[in-house]
């Protein structure tokens, strides 16, 4: 264990983006041979919008890579963090700080933009996708990148993880990223039993249903124990009622503009079906 966090203590930005497009590669390639919805749009001009947004969030993260450095440096050197603050087998420090950080650094910063207006329209913009798949996953606004990388640096702060368990989370947080998208068939008997603690594609589809109280449930990243936890798992028949997108920007011009995604929150708030802001606020 101390072997592969070494190396992703070590991991070169090639080789991350090397996972990365292999990762990208695969799923592809099941969707093209698997897919679980045929849906019927331009498939290379809807990549080509959200692999923007993917350089995007990539760039900002490498600007953001330094402020979790600082984090971890600052739990090394005050010792502080909570698996510095205890003795425990490495393979329970890794699974611990994994729970952590996903719990922090993806579940609550998640569950807050969908809980306070003005995130919730930086976080709408991954929202607005009408056909979701693999390229889906990093389909985010500049400013949402922004507040990931906060609480990701709250939770390395919080837990005292390494700068390689870091980097194994980060890594392994994209892939599920684009594989929870993935437009892909996964068998029902399989699905239950996994989404029960992994966050599944079938499970993730649920929170890109278009209109409440879909949207704001199902939030793990990599995990779905939190959402059991808290309360926040909703279900659908997926195979008969979804619907992808959001009821507040379903016309083309406003979901498939770059321009206007990246203007979306600074326009005037659009209160959905059973929203739960009003517009006062």
């Amino acid at each position: 264990m101390n072997e592969i966090l070494q190396f992703f203590a070590q991991i070169s930005t090639e080789t991350r983006s090397g996972f990365l497009i292999g990762g990208l590669a695969l799923l592809l390639f099941m969707e093209s041979s698997i897919p679980f919805l045929k849906m019927e749009y331009k498939k290379l001009d809807h990549a080509v919008i959200n692999i923007v947004f993917t350089f995007i969030t990539l760039i900002v993260n490498l600007f953001g890579a330094m402020g979790i450095m600082a984090a971890v440096r600052y739990n090394q050197i005050h010792n502080t963090g909570l698996l510095n603050m205890i003795e425990i087998p490495i393979w329970l420090n890794v699974i611990l700080g994994f729970a952590l950080m996903d719990l922090v650094g993806a579940w609550l910063i998640h569950w807050i933009q969908h809980s306070i207006k003005w995130m919730w329209k930086f976080h709408l913009i991954h929202h607005t996708d009408p056909n979701v798949d693999v390229t889906s996953g990093l389909r985010h606004h500049p400013g949402e990148n922004i507040f990931r990388l906060c609480f990701t640096t709250l939770a390395v702060l919080i837990s005292g993880a390494s700068f390689g368990l870091v980097m194994m989370y980060q890594t392994i947080s994209v892939f599920f990223a684009h594989l929870t998208h993935a437009n892909i068939q996964v068998p029902k008997k399989i699905n239950k039993i996994i989404a029960y603690v992994f966050v599944t594609p079938n499970f993730h589809k649920v929170h890109h249903h278009y209109v409440q109280p879909h949207t704001d449930s199902n939030y793990g990243n990599i995990f779905s124990i939190w959402d059991h936890i808290f309360g926040t798992v909703k279900k659908l028949d997926i195979t008969r009622e979804l619907v992808y997108g959001i009821d507040t920007h379903m016309k083309s011009h406003e979901h498939s503009s770059i321009k206007n995604l990246l203007m979306i929150p600074f326009q005037p708030y659009r209160s959905p079906v059973e929203s739960k802001f009003n517009n006062k606020r």
